[in-house]
């Protein structure tokens, strides 16, 4: 019954924290009084009662002010220097832009709703489909949460025992290079030529200014990725520093951020950290409710007894978590299925930092698929192109991802030589 709870609170469109917490209501109430009242309360409590935890709201913040300091013109132009004089040159700056803000925000949906409000109307206004320019933007922002800093990366390593953050940053690297370099392929191919207008093309003067005025905002996932994997700081320190660098930055040397808006900032820091956290403490629950059920044990049991070698096992997370990306929040799906499939992968000697990578980058390519796509639901707000029409229009992009995934999947190296190299 409890379990027919959750299914028809995800089925009626239930946040999945709500979803959840309805089912443990039901299991306390009919459960040994007050045993079970003080197991689930207990449980949601020791979900967040970790200092890595930290790192999220303090990387939320960041990206918060990051956005208020205004740096998403010093991005696109410093990203329209480097690219713009290619083929389809407006829509290689988008992608490319998006891989320079996963720096700075480690959030897709912060990045579709930054570049987003910008690039969807100037790329109409250079003759492209304003469909396919949301598609794009939407598309792109996937490579926020892979590259480092990225907040999926913390939380997984939270949920997994032993999981390396640094390790995990490094093998998020080349994956969100090569997503958007089949991005940029398929751009560079698909794109007609005659029906837009390059991007502008830039003074000499006008060049170094934009390559100076994107040192600053790159200098901070240097920073603080940098400092991580020297071993100075641990994530939750180095989040602080971005928070810090992040005021500095915005108050005193781009001077865009006003004092009167920083009680904004934090309430929007903390609404958007509040929905993570009781998605992360009633799921503590959750799996501590599937572990006195013994669930994890038996399809453990059955998934090694029936699952012939590591290729299908494979095949079976990416269906998995695709379909998972369909209906659940990525944090959410997350924190439900990796502990269960995490030691099924360790079982069948799949590298742990591989399966990790492999993981949030299938969570996060449900960002773009509907009908619970985030990115999309965002991107559609500032286009007002239609569902309907936006989904057609993203459907090659979702299929150039699910490609890029294969690629990592079956090719491990691609995701393990960073951290190896390093000495992860």
């Amino acid at each position: 019954m409890v379990y027919a709870i959750l299914a028809a609170g995800l089925l009626i469109g239930m946040p999945i924290a709500f979803a959840i917490l309805a089912a443990l209501i039901y299991f306390m109430a009919v459960g040994e009084f007050p045993y079970h009242i003080r197991v689930v309360s207990s449980e949601m409590f020791r979900g967040l009662n970790s200092y890595p935890l930290l790192a999220i709201p303090l990387f939320v913040l960041a990206g918060e002010l990051m956005n208020e300091s205004g740096i998403t013109s010093r991005i696109i132009a410093f990203a329209n220097v480097l690219v713009g004089g290619m083929r389809a040159g407006l829509a290689q700056v988008n992608i490319w832009a998006s891989v320079i803000f996963a720096g700075l925000s480690g959030s897709a949906v912060a990045d579709t709703s930054a570049l987003g409000r910008v690039f969807i109307p100037e790329m109409e206004k250079h003759g492209y489909d304003r469909a396919y320019a949301a598609a794009l933007t939407a598309a792109s922002s996937v490579i926020g949460p892979i590259i480092p800093p990225s907040i999926p990366v913390i939380i997984y390593a939270l949920i997994v025992s032993g999981a390396s953050v640094p390790a995990l940053f490094l093998a998020g690297v080349i994956p969100g290079l090569l997503l958007a370099a089949f991005l940029s392929a398929y751009v560079a191919l698909s794109v007609k030529s005659d029906r837009i207008s390059d991007a502008p093309n830039l003074s000499g003067q006008s060049r170094r200014s934009a390559l100076f005025g994107g040192i600053l905002p790159l200098l901070m996932p240097v920073f603080v990725v940098g400092s991580i994997l020297m071993g100075v700081v641990t994530p939750t320190e180095a989040a602080s520093f971005a928070v810090a660098y992040a005021l500095v930055i915005g108050l005193f040397v781009f001077r865009t951020i006003r004092p009167s808006a920083l009680p904004r900032i934090f309430s929007e820091a903390m609404r958007d950290s509040s929905v993570i956290l009781i998605i992360i403490s009633v799921v503590a629950a959750g799996n501590w409710l599937l572990t006195y059920n013994r669930v994890p044990n038996l399809l453990t049991d059955w998934v090694l007894s029936n699952v012939d070698g590591q290729t299908v096992f494979l095949l079976a997370t990416i269906a998995i978590f695709l379909i998972a990306g369909l209906f659940l929040e990525g944090i959410a799906a997350m924190l439900v299925l990796v502990p269960i499939l995490h030691p099924i992968a360790v079982s069948l000697g799949i590298d742990p930092v591989h399966f990790g990578i492999i993981v949030i980058f299938n969570l996060m390519i449900g960002l773009i698929t509907p009908p619970m796509g985030l990115c999309l639901f965002v991107a559609e707000g500032i286009a007002r192109v239609g569902m309907a029409r936006l989904t057609r229009a993203i459907l090659p992009f979702f299929l150039v991802e699910v490609a890029v995934l294969f690629v990592l999947t079956f090719v491990p190296e691609t995701v393990t030589f960073l951290p190896r190299l390093l000495g992860y």
